[in-house]
């Protein structure tokens, strides 16, 4: 096991290399510029901005230049849009909120998920069933950018209970936990309630329960790990996709995360930032793969890591 994470951690730097060449490039083939605004800059202006950073020069030597920095001393270059500051600054104070935030949704998620979807199996066919799986495909249909304006509409301008936005104190983190986290809470709850149907119906579940053990020690003991399979496959790119759907609860409610600026880098054409944010979240999706396909193996001993 300790070989095949060497080896998967050892393939994370050619693939983020793939990743980081194919950004460099498409997003500088999208027509448009850093300084294509609504107000002209005048070409001498412009001329002077595009040699200050380096956006005259042929492709492959940005790209070379950009990528000897990134080796050699960790830079991912300056921003144009925010005076003074760096990618690395931007990445370094807006990466723990984001980080906290998929976090946060991707816990209050495993709490409503995994016991929504154990209720409904060991309730099949029920009004139990019915109603939990109901629940949980309201959450699958209803997007984010729906639920968060509902959601304050209710609890910060008509109950006055949670702040309207920003990140600060744990009441303003109510709102957009439940927000990011709702819609993924229903994915778990439909994979928990498949795992643990099938593994229900498994004979050393019939076993155990022919032994006389009680239901309630066949389901947390012998069912339950085998029921979490499809659980442990979906973390890692559920995490992942948890960091970059949350750009809309980020934007919505006002969050210095990753994701809103990586929205603002797209609609500016802030390559480096756009370039940078982009390693990241494909990094985290990295490692987060890696890390379930370890557990997947400690919870299924059929599984054989190479």
């Amino acid at each position: 096991m300790i070989r095949y994470a060497i080896k998967r951690l050892l393939s994370v730097l050619p693939t983020l290399l793939i990743v980081a060449t194919l950004v460099f490039i498409l997003v500088r083939l999208v027509p448009g510029g850093p300084f294509d605004q609504e107000r002209v800059v005048p070409y001498e202006v412009q001329k002077q901005l595009n040699a200050k950073y380096h956006l005259d020069d042929p492709i492959y030597k940005q790209y070379g230049d950009w990528l000897w920095a990134l080796f050699t001393r960790g830079d991912l270059g300056p921003t144009i849009k925010y005076p003074n500051r760096t990618v690395n600054e931007i990445i370094g104070l807006s990466l723990p909120v984001s980080m906290e935030l998929g976090s946060l949704a991707m816990l209050f998620a495993l709490s409503i998920g995994i016991p929504l979807g154990i209720l409904g199996a060991t309730r099949q066919n029920t009004a139990v069933d019915t109603a939990a799986m109901a629940t949980a495909m309201l959450g699958v249909s209803v997007p984010r950018f729906v639920l968060a304006p509902v959601l304050i509409l209710a609890f910060s301008l008509k109950l006055f209970i949670f702040p309207v936005a920003r990140w600060e104190t744990w009441r303003h983190m109510i709102l957009p936990v439940i927000c990011a986290g709702l819609p993924m809470a229903a994915y778990i709850a439909r994979l928990t309630r498949a795992g643990m149907l099938e593994v229900i119906r498994s004979d050393f579940v019939r076993t155990a329960r022919a032994k006389g053990l009680s239901e309630r020690r066949v389901i947390w003991k012998h069912a339950l790990r085998g029921g979490l399979l499809p659980v442990v496959s979906f973390l890692g790119p559920g995490f992942s996709g948890l960091l970059v759907g949350s750009l809309v609860v980020e934007k919505i409610f006002n969050i210095p995360g990753m994701g809103r600026y990586l929205v603002e880098a797209a609609q500016n054409r802030e390559y480096n930032l756009l370039v940078g944010v982009t390693l990241v979240y494909a990094f985290i999706l990295l490692i987060a793969n890696t890390i379930v396909d370890i557990a997947y193996a400690f919870l299924d001993p059929r599984v054989e890591l190479r």
